[in-house]
C-alpha cells in the first residue's frame, strides 16, 4: 500500500490550527487603519482580530492649571484649548478619520465600501451656532459615496454609487477540502463480489485572485487516493492528480481600471470628505465655545450690573428711611424704596441663577467628565471681555465671497462628492455593455498506484479480454510528474458571452447615475449661492450690531448724566426718591442693553468668520492638534481683552 499522498498536507494543517490556539495577541499600539495585518513575523496576524483603545474620559491636565482657590478663570483662549481637547463632539467625530481609513483597506481589497460619516455632531447644549446647512446626510448621517448631496437629519443615502460591474476580490483566496470516505455495496449483479469496499481520501486545493485590469486567476490542484475491492479495477490503491490553470480577461463589461478600481478612488475621496467634515466640525465646536463664552460673559456682567443696581437701591432706601425720620419725606417713599429693592432682588436671583447655568454649560462643554472633583462645584469666571475696535476693517463684499467659496468646507465637500459621482458613473456605464470574457487555461493529470490484486485480468491474464495487465507500482512523485510532462495535457482557450435581451436593470441604473450627477451639479451651485447669501448677511449683521453697539453706549451716556442731574436735583429737595430710582433703572437698563449689544456683535463676528470660512485661520487653530486632541500652541481670538473684576461693560 502506499503511503497516503495528503498526510504531510494534514500534518501541515494540524499545526497551523495548533499556532492558531497558542498564538497570543499583539500588544496594544498605533494603528493604521489603511494598512493590514501582516503575515510576518505572525503567519496568523490576519486573522486575528484588532483592538482598539477604550476612549479616555478624563480631562486633560490643562483643565486643572486654570482652577484658583476654587475657581476655574477661563479666558476665551484657554475655553477654546479646553474644547479642542475635551470636548465631545469633537471626540466623537475624531472616530470618523479612522471609519474612514477602514473604507480604504477595504477597497484595496475589491470590496465595495461602507461609507463614511460626513454629519456635524452638535450634541453639547448651550450656545447658539449660525447655519449655512450641512452638506451631506446630517448630523450623525452615513453615506455609501460621503453622504449624497442632501441636506438634513441624518438617514441613508441611497445611490448609485455601490453599483457598477461585480469585482472579484484582489485579495487572493486560497481554499482546500479534505475529507475521507469510507464506503460499502452490496452485489448488484453477477460481475461483483457479495460486498464491494472503498476507501477514498481527498484533497483538493484551489487558488483564485482577481487584478484591476478586470483579470482573473483560477489554479486548481485536485488529489485522490482510491482503495478497493472490487476486481475491476485494474489499480487499488489508485492515485490521481490533475491541475488546471485558468486565466479570464473581462473585454466589455468590467474591463480596464476604471470600473474595478472605482471603490478605492472614491474611499480615498471619502478620506478626503472625512478630513474636511472633520474641519467643519471643529469649526462649529469653536463656533459654539465661542458663542457660550459670549453668553457667560454677558451672564456674569448682566449679574454685576445687577448687584450694582440693588446697591443702590438698598442705599437709597437707607437714605429714604433717615429722612422719613427726620420729617422731610412722607413715610409712603419707604415703601415704595422696599417695593424698588424687593424687586432689584428679584431680578438678580434670576441673574444669578441665569449665570450658575451658563457656567454649567461651560464645564460641560470644555470636559469630558463633570464627575471631577474639582469642577463640580467650581464656579467659571470669565476673564476676558468684549472689546469693540474704534473701526471695522472694510473688505469688498466680493472679495469676501472669493474666500468664502474657497474656503468653506460644506462646498468642498460637495465638490469631491460630485467627483465621486462621476467616477461611478463611469462604472455604470460599463454595465450597461454585453459580457464578454476571454478565458485561456492549462492543465494536466497523472495517474498511478499499486496493481489491484483483486483485479479480474491480474488473476486470469489468459483471459482473451484481458491485454497488458501487469503494472509496475507508481509512486505520488511519479504522478505529479505527469502533470506537467504532457503524458495527459488538457489545454484550451475561448470565450463566454452574455447578452441581457432589454437590458432594463442597467438602463434605469445608468439612467439614474446621470440623474444623480446633474443634481449634484445643482447642489454644488445652490450652496454656493447659499455661501453668498450668508455672507452678505454675516456682513450686514455686523454693520448692524455694531450701530447697535454705538446707540447703547450713547444710551449708558444719557442714563449716566440723568442719574446724576436726578441725584442733584434730590439733594436739593426738588425730586423724589421714586424718580432717582425710576433714573437708576433707566441706567441699569441701558447699561444691560450695552452689553447684550455687545455680545450680539462678538456673536455676529463669529458668524462673520464661519460665513466667510476663516474661522481657524483667524484664530491660529492647528487643525493637526485638533485631531490629535493635544493643544500645543494657545489660539489667539482677536477683539477680546481683560476684563476688570467687579466694573460692568461700558
Amino acid at each position: 500500500m502506499q503511503t497516503s499522498p495528503l498526510s504531510s498536507a494534514l500534518r501541515v494543517a494540524v499545526s497551523v490550527v495548533a499556532f492558531f490556539a497558542l498564538a497570543l495577541p499583539a500588544a496594544a499600539q498605533q494603528i493604521d487603519f489603511t494598512k493590514p495585518q501582516r503575515h510576518f513575523p505572525n503567519l496568523v496576524a490576519p486573522y486575528m482580530s484588532r483592538q482598539v483603545a477604550a476612549p479616555t474620559v478624563t480631562n486633560t491636565p490643562r483643565i486643572g492649571t486654570l482652577i484658583k482657590d476654587g475657581k476655574i478663570m477661563l479666558s476665551m483662549n484657554d475655553a477654546i484649548a479646553l474644547a479642542l481637547e475635551n470636548n465631545l463632539d469633537l471626540a466623537i467625530a475624531r472616530y470618523n478619520l479612522d471609519i474612514a481609513d477602514t473604507d480604504i483597506l477595504r477597497a484595496k481589497a475589491g470590496s465595495s465600501i461602507l461609507g463614511v460619516n460626513t454629519g456635524v455632531i452638535q450634541n453639547t447644549p448651550g450656545g447658539s451656532v449660525g447655519g449655512g446647512g450641512q452638506v451631506g446626510s446630517g448630523t450623525g448621517g452615513t453615506s455609501p459615496g460621503a453622504g449624497g448631496a442632501g441636506t438634513g437629519a441624518g438617514g441613508l443615502v441611497v445611490s448609485t454609487l455601490g453599483s457598477g460591474p461585480f469585482i472579484t476580490g484582489f485579495d487572493p483566496v486560497v481554499t482546500s477540502t479534505f475529507q475521507f470516505d469510507h464506503a460499502k455495496s452490496q452485489a448488484s449483479t453477477v460481475f461483483s463480489s457479495a460486498t464491494t469496499s472503498t476507501n477514498t481520501t481527498t484533497g483538493n486545493f484551489a487558488y483564485q485572485q482577481g487584478f484591476q485590469t478586470g483579470t482573473n486567476l483560477l489554479v486548481g490542484f485536485n488529489n485522490s487516493r482510491i482503495a478497493t475491492n472490487t476486481g475491476f479495477a485494474t489499480l487499488s490503491p489508485s492515485l490521481s492528480s490533475n491541475f488546471r490553470f485558468q486565466l479570464t480577461q473581462h473585454l466589455l463589461q468590467g474591463f480596464g481600471f476604471a470600473p474595478n478600481t472605482r471603490f478605492i478612488r472614491i474611499a480615498k475621496n471619502n478620506r478626503e470628505i472625512s478630513d474636511v467634515a472633520f474641519r467643519l466640525q471643529v469649526v462649529s465646536t469653536v463656533d459654539q465655545i465661542q458663542t457660550m463664552y459670549w453668553d457667560l460673559v454677558y451672564a456674569y456682567e448682566y449679574m454685576t450690573v445687577q448687584k450694582e443696581t440693588l446697591a443702590f437701591a438698598e442705599k437709597t432706601l437707607g437714605d429714604t428711611k433717615k429722612q422719613v425720620e427726620i420729617g422731610t419725606l412722607a413715610p409712603i417713599e419707604v415703601v415704595r424704596a422696599q417695593s424698588t429693592v424687593a424687586t432689584n432682588q428679584r431680578v438678580l436671583t434670576l441673574a444669578q441663577t441665569n449665570l450658575q447655568y451658563q457656567q454649567l454649560l461651560m464645564k460641560n462643554a470644555l470636559s469630558r467628565t463633570l464627575v471631577d472633583p474639582a469642577l463640580v462645584d467650581a464656579e467659571v469666571i470669565p476673564t476676558d471681555t468684549m472689546q469693540v475696535p474704534a473701526a471695522e476693517t472694510v473688505v469688498p463684499t466680493q472679495d469676501l465671497v472669493t474666500d468664502a467659496l474657497t474656503h468653506r468646507p460644506e462646498l468642498t465637500e460637495a465638490r469631491i462628492n460630485l467627483t465621486n459621482t462621476e467616477i461611478s458613473n463611469k462604472a455604470v456605464r460599463s454595465s450597461l455593455l454585453p459580457s464578454v470574457d476571454l478565458f485561456a487555461y492549462y492543465g494536466g493529470s497523472g495517474l498511478g498506484g499499486d496493481q489491484n490484486p483483486a483485479n479480474i485480468c491480474a488473476n486470469n491474464p489468459t483471459n482473451k479480454f484481458c491485454t497488458n495487465t501487469t503494472f509496475a507500482p507508481v509512486g505520488y512523485g511519479s504522478t505529479l510528474s505527469q502533470l506537467v510532462d504532457s503524458t495527459a495535457p488538457d489545454k484550451g482557450i475561448g470565450v463566454t458571452l452574455s447578452i441581457p435581451i432589454r437590458n432594463r436593470s442597467a438602463q434605469a441604473t445608468q439612467l439614474r447615475s446621470e440623474l444623480e450627477y446633474r443634481q449634484a451639479q445643482l447642489r454644488v451651485q445652490q450652496i454656493e449661492n447659499l455661501v453668498r447669501i450668508e455672507v452678505r448677511n454675516a456682513q450686514f449683521a455686523l454693520q448692524q450690531n455694531r450701530a447697535a453697539v454705538e446707540s447703547a453706549k450713547a444710551a449708558v451716556e444719557l442714563a449716566r448724566q440723568s442719574l446724576d442731574a436726578e441725584q442733584k436735583k434730590y439733594s436739593l429737595g426738588a425730586s423724589t426718591t421714586t424718580l432717582v430710582l425710576q433714573t437708576r433703572t433707566d441706567l441699569t437698563t441701558a447699561q444691560s442693553n450695552l452689553v447684550s449689544a455687545m455680545a450680539y456683535l462678538e456673536k455676529s463676528r463669529v458668524e462673520f468668520d464661519r460665513a466667510v470660512g476663516r474661522t481657524l485661520e483667524r484664530l491660529g487653530i492647528d487643525l493637526a492638534e485638533a485631531e490629535r486632541g493635544q493643544v500645543n500652541k494657545l489660539p489667539n481670538v482677536p477683539n477680546v481683552g481683560p476684563r476688570q473684576e467687579g466694573a460692568p461693560q461700558q
